[in-house]
């Protein structure tokens, strides 16, 4: 009770500025809200004999309106009945009949109270409630207090007047925009129930408006805006209609009518109306235009027809039909701009690939005509509702609704089972429909919803979700047309899933396929980029991978598989793997080539690929290549400019005839060593040179605007010298390939790029010897040992060196033929190396108990982390690693 009377008083003090007809809307608007009614009246007394007349009336038919205009005192209706006992009278629907035949719609009551002013009853505030029952005490005490307000202010007006309106619009009464104050109109009734006449501009006054004749009270209360002026321009008459377009807070009798439009401002309105007036009467036929009235900006039917004492002006208001009008048009165009969307959507849904493409597609040709403002794709995977995917929806909410079951009550699960579209108008409905779902609405901030079936081959796969962020019904027409286009969604959905999966298989298998991570050396930093084929499914065979070989070399390589498919990616792997294995057996380059071109001829006539073979050695700082049909690489040496290799490649392999020619090349510290695919250089332009021309500048911006570019010189990595580290490199793998193929271009070729920045040696971490003829060779190796590892403060390391270069070199001295050298090289491990001019390399014997020899190889095996044979262009070389300390 004490919520109530708080907003009555803060409805009644909204109200205290107002008065007559605006008062009474005011407290019947406030009456039917507060009672929870239908709809209501108010009946004011008529003058003479004219019983109750309508003044004002809120949420009712127009024909229902139009009954009740005039009723009469003795009727028997609850307003009737209230104003005529001066109490609250209470009247189920059924009941509510008189002679006039006033009816109300059944299954509901009227609540009428007297409007009791303190010089008697003015009248009656009704209120229609559903159902027939009489209403709460609540309803009732909310009802009277308004009523009784709303009498007393207008028993407060001045004595020469109050100002009531009696609409009798044929349309019923005129809606009023929120927040806008009613119009004034209407005749001034006095206190003795007749209507007063206007005061003109002296103050004269003249005959009634409402004059005995039936003529001139039709006039007045007819729902047109008719007034009269004579030959002098002076108003002679206006009707209700014509006093409340003119102006009731003027006095109209007697003025001009320029006078008149000049204080309403017309001519800005109008600059024509004028003119249009006199033509009129010196033409002496009538004429008919549309304009807006400046006062309200509503829209009226001028007629001014000529009379032979002047001029009458009849103004019949034709907003509404206007915008009816306006309505018919801009649904018609809407329909024509949906019909060209249905054929752009069916266009963009042709084209989409992915299912990121075909919710694009949705979003941009379906969503704006029927001003929806979210979308969500469900699939349905199993016995799970899979959120496919979504525009306009938080990820908090799609993560909530994503992996919900089938057999859950929900829309979608109702769609899936029926295979039929369902509409929801409002939250409220939605919530009725799916109690246990109350909370989705407001967590994804929607009103309105249409949840269409994707139906494939008789089939459903899921739903599509069309939301709305206010409440909303849709017509017949809109509900057909989405659910023609639900059709053409499913169709394409169900084309960019299957695309989906097999796409992303296919690349799982080529990243399978790939080397998971690049190994972390010492002397070269590395940074690799593989770019997918933007178009089709098919993956490719393009490669890359950097393998650590003996003696602190690295081994760089790139290829490419001709092709596109599985057998490609397949080729791809087997050519990585031979590779591997070619490389531990310490092949150069030419001969690496030259055994794999065997092992792509053993595949078939049909197979052929690109490689680029290159190994790095710190210790000289060069690099020896070998290239079958592939790209020649790019240099960036320190102070100049970007350089690509002059050595002819040879034909791939699969066409290619040995020998391939070995190329070498110096990088001093700080290079960069470029490798790439085709696809990289020839997918924006198709054109190989140019592509490479593109490279070379977009490689140079980069490595300038990241500060990779180092100045000529020396720096060495323990000397003080900073490494760019593999983050640098990635980020100048990112740029070149930005620079190469901005945003990603559609490309029908994989793309394979790898960065390598070379540090050599530094000179003080490598020692090297001759070795004399003889037994006494193993003697000063392992005194050169001692002294050298002495220098290099590994004294752990001493005992175990000496022990391996002594077996390795007694065997050169033993086995083979010199000259003999030695060669430690301190880094991660200390590498001992023993060279000579023989081409046979060792093997590990299984030497018996008896034997006397043979277990030399066992020892450097047992000694050693790690240790191999390679051959040189002298000879051969046997190695061993040891773990620093």
């Amino acid at each position: 009770m004490d919520a109530a009377a708080t907003r009555l008083r803060v409805i009644t003090t909204a109200g205290e500025s107002l008065s007559g007809a605006d008062l009474l809307s005011f407290a019947l608007d406030h009456a039917v809200t507060e009672s929870g009614g239908l709809g209501g009246m108010v009946h004011l007394r008529g003058p003479g004999s004219c019983g109750l007349l309508l003044t004002a009336a809120h949420g009712l038919l127009r024909t229902a309106v139009r009954n009740w205009a005039e009723i009469g005192e003795a009727s028997g209706t609850a307003p009737a009945r209230a104003a005529a006992r001066g109490t609250p009278v209470w009247k189920p629907v059924e009941t509510i009949e008189d002679h006039t035949g006033a009816t109300l719609p059944a299954g509901g009551g009227l609540l009428a109270v007297p409007l009791i002013a303190p010089e008697g009853t003015l009248g009656a505030l009704s209120v229609l409630m559903a159902p027939a029952e009489e209403p709460t005490p609540q309803q009732r005490a909310a009802v009277e207090a308004l009523t009784a307000w709303a009498a007393l202010r207008l028993g407060q007006l001045p004595a020469d007047g109050q100002q009531v309106q009696s609409p009798r619009n044929r349309e019923g009464p005129r809606p009023r925009e929120e927040g806008a104050r009613r119009p004034r109109s209407g005749p001034a009734i006095g206190r003795d129930g007749e209507p007063v006449r206007s005061a003109g501009p002296e103050g004269s006054s003249g005959t009634a408006l409402t004059a005995p004749d039936s003529m001139t009270r039709a006039l007045w209360q007819m729902s047109d805006a008719f007034f009269v002026v004579d030959g002098a321009w002076r108003v002679t008459f206006v009707n209700a209609e014509a006093e409340r377009l003119l102006g009731v807070s003027h006095a109209l009798l007697g003025r001009t009518l320029w006078d008149i439009f000049a204080s309403l401002r017309v001519d800005l309105a109008a600059p024509g109306l004028e003119t249009r007036c006199r033509q009129a009467v010196e033409s002496g036929a009538p004429t008919t235009f549309e304009m807006r009235w400046p006062t309200n900006q509503r829209w009226y039917r001028m007629r001014l027809v000529p009379v032979p004492d002047g001029l009458t002006v009849y103004a019949a208001d034709v907003t509404e039909s206007q915008a009816r009008a306006a309505e018919r048009a801009a649904a018609e165009r809407a329909a024509a701009e949906r019909t060209a969307r249905v054929t752009e959507l069916t266009t963009a849904l042709a084209q989409a690939l992915t299912m990121r493409d075909v919710v694009a597609a949705i979003a941009a040709w379906v969503l704006p005509p029927f001003n929806a403002s979210g979308l969500v794709i469900q699939i349905i995977e199993g016995r799970v509702i899979r959120v496919a995917g979504s525009v306009g929806y938080s990820r908090a909410f799609l993560d909530k609704i994503d992996g919900s079951a089938v057999t859950t009550i929900s829309p979608v699960s109702e769609v899936y089972h029926t295979g039929k579209p369902a509409f929801i108008g409002s939250a409220e409905e939605y919530v009725a429909r799916y109690p246990l779902m109350s909370g989705l609405p407001s967590a994804a901030g929607k009103a309105a919803w249409a949840f269409l079936p994707l139906i494939v081959s008789g089939r459903c796969i899921g739903c599509c979700v069309i939301s709305f962020a206010e409440s909303r019904r849709l017509n017949g027409e809109e509900q057909t047309l989405l659910t023609a286009l639900s059709g053409l969604m499913a169709q394409a959905i169900e084309r960019a899933r299957l695309y989906d999966t097999e796409h992303t298989r296919a690349k799982e298998l080529q990243r399978g396929l790939l080397p998971r991570a690049l190994p972390s050396l010492r002397f070269v930093d590395t940074a690799a980029r593989y770019l997918p084929a933007s178009e089709g499914i098919d993956v490719g065979g393009d490669w890359y991978d950097v393998i650590p070989l003996s003696g602190a070399r690295v081994a760089l390589v790139v290829g490419d598989v001709m092709g596109h498919g599985l057998p490609e990616a397949a080729t791809m792997g087997r050519l990585r793997t031979a590779v591997h294995t070619l490389a531990d057996l310490e092949f150069p380059p030419a001969e690496l080539l030259n055994r794999l071109n065997d092992l792509v001829n053993d595949l078939g006539e049909n197979f052929y690929a690109t490689c680029l073979y290159a190994v790095y050695d710190p210790v000289s700082a060069t690099c020896t290549f070998a290239c079958a049909g592939h790209p020649p690489p790019a240099i960036v040496r320190p102070g100049q400019p970007v350089q690509f290799s002059d050595c002819s490649p040879d034909p791939p392999l699969g066409a290619a005839r040995p020998p391939f020619e070995t190329c070498e090349i110096d990088l001093p510290e700080g290079s960069l060593l470029v490798l790439y695919t085709d696809g990289l250089v020839d997918a924006a332009t198709g054109d190989i040179d140019d592509g490479m021309n593109d490279l070379a500048r977009v490689l140079s911006s980069a490595v300038l605007s990241s500060g990779l570019q180092p100045s000529a010189g020396t720096a060495w990595r323990d000397g003080g010298r900073t490494g760019c580290g593999n983050e640098s490199l990635a980020r100048l793998c990112d740029d070149v390939l930005a620079g190469v193929l901005p945003d990603r271009q559609l490309t029908d070729d994989d793309a394979a790029l790898l960065i390598a920045r070379m540090h050599a040696v530094n000179p003080e971490d490598v020692a090297a010897w001759p070795l004399s003829d003889g037994p006494i060779a193993a003697g000063e190796a392992r005194e050169h040992v001692r002294d050298q590892l002495a220098r290099w403060d590994v004294d752990t390391l001493i005992m175990a060196a000496e022990l391996l270069v002594s077996e390795l070199v007694g065997n050169a001295v033993r086995h083979a033929k010199g000259p003999i050298g030695l060669r430690l090289l301190r880094g991660e491990r200390l590498i001992c190396e023993v060279s000579d001019s023989s081409l046979t390399t060792p093997r590990i014997r299984h030497a018996s108990e008896t034997d006397e020899g043979g277990r030399g190889l066992q020892l450097v095996a047992a000694l050693s982390d790690r240790w191999g044979a390679r051959y040189t262009s002298a000879g051969k070389c046997i190695w061993t690693e040891q773990q620093m300390p």
